[in-house]
């Protein structure tokens, strides 16, 4: 089983080069996060944003599976399916959903409100989509799954996790109104099990067992996975690839290349810590030509420039292969890029993730003259300036770019 993940803070390209690499593979398997995530992809024209289901789902004969570690709104995921199969995509012979998914309720999105707006300024910049409630459920083990849809006694169960969430609530001085979803909840949930319902550790294994190959997708990035990203501004799963053994009942011994996402430069979107932000011109201007907008919240996104110091440790901690940069042409037109290569803290210079990021850091950079990106197919067409990046890149983290997204149309992108 390969792994293909973030190494930022998230929109790094993920679902246009999972949608690039899963003709090369005969499965494509979501191993966490749920509808915070956005993956976009562009093809002949159209963009298609995926929130749940896997971005294998354009590629015919790919098998496409929701595992375990992911959690399910059923109404978003409804309303995927539909957007998919409007396309002209038929899902139910190619989707598989692991039964021991959880389920988002609406009690857990209107608990994830009411506690972001609790936090006052110190909210953490959650999507509101009930992510983290739901895994407090599920690690409290309270929560729903998707193999409960099965069971006689499914309303019962819905009924008394909701009435545990309205108690919670009755404890916020906000009156939060969920009860107008319930209707479309359930309906989602009918939708859901037109699907294929299955145990999905096993399935993954078998096709492991007898030579398929395997993609697991991640969501989010490494730098808000829940024990090593920018505490408390993370999200609530594991995102790195350790999570991916988690999320889809694999041994570790079964992952073989790791495929780590990079952007040119850097984005985030929400709080938290961010040491290489841009809060003038250069940032606008790089929101503006990469088009640096949520794709699930449509919030702008925070911009800067490239921070080794934090790619490094994510290549660190998930055993990175193979790196892939995207939206190199969004720096074109730069007469210098610049990356952080250290940190200047009170205790002196390192390049070495600190405990914590705060305001008092200041970033170290190195210049690198910028280029003109012209309309490349080959490796060996793109400006001197930008392969000479590269090498830089690859010799400051010691491991290969063997992948470069020149712009978000899937046939642009070279490999090498």
């Amino acid at each position: 089983m390969d792994v293909l993940l973030g190494l930022q803070w998230g929109d790094e390209g993920k679902g246009k080069v999972v949608d690039v690499l899963a003709a090369r593979y005969g499965v494509v398997a979501r191993f966490q996060g749920g509808p915070n995530a956005g993956h976009s992809l562009e093809m002949e024209g159209k963009r298609y944003v995926l929130h749940t289901i896997p971005s294998g789902v354009f590629r015919p004969g790919a098998v496409n599976i929701i595992g375990n570690g992911v959690v399910i709104d059923p109404i978003i995921f409804r309303e995927e399916v539909s957007m998919l199969e409007a396309a002209g995509i038929d899902l139910h012979s190619s989707l598989y959903i692991s039964r021991k998914a959880h389920l988002i309720l609406p009690s857990h999105r209107a608990l994830d409100a009411a506690t972001e707006q609790a936090k006052g300024k110190d909210r953490v910049g959650s999507t509101l989509k009930g992510i983290g409630p739901t895994y407090m459920d599920k690690t409290g083990r309270n929560g729903l799954r998707v193999g409960d849809t099965e069971l006689p006694d499914f309303k019962a169960r819905y009924q008394a996790l909701r009435d545990k969430h309205c108690g919670i609530l009755a404890q916020y001085p906000t009156e939060v109104d969920f009860a107008q979803h319930e209707e479309e909840w359930f309906k989602g949930v009918e939708c859901l099990r037109e699907y294929q319902l299955a145990d999905t550790e096993v399935m993954v294994n078998g096709y492991l067992d007898r030579g398929e190959s395997v993609l697991a997708e991640g969501a989010q990035g490494t730098m808000l996975d829940i024990d090593f990203g920018s505490y408390p501004f993370v999200t609530s799963s594991s995102t790195v690839c350790a999570g991916a053994c988690i999320g889809l009942g694999v041994a570790p011994a079964r992952v073989g290349r790791v495929y780590g996402i990079f952007k040119a430069y850097c984005t985030r979107v929400g709080a938290g810590p961010f040491p290489t932000e841009l809060h003038d011109a250069t940032g606008e201007l790089l929101r503006e030509a990469g088009h640096e907008f949520g794709a699930t919240t449509g919030r702008p996104r925070r911009c800067g420039w490239l921070d080794l110091v934090a790619l490094r440790y994510a290549i660190m901690l998930n055993g990175v292969t193979d790196l892939i940069m995207t939206k190199a042409d969004v720096l074109s037109g730069f007469d210098a890029v610049r990356v952080a290569t250290r940190y200047l803290l009170h205790s002196g210079e390192t390049r070495t993730l600190p405990y914590t990021l705060d305001s008092d850091l200041q970033p170290l950079y190195d210049e690198c003259p910028g280029w003109q990106t012209p309309n490349a197919s080959t490796y060996g067409e793109l400006p001197g300036n930008l392969q000479h990046y590269v090498a830089y890149l690859e010799r400051e983290t010691g491991v290969p770019i063997s992948m470069i997204s020149v712009g978000p149309d899937r046939s642009q992108t070279i490999e090498r």
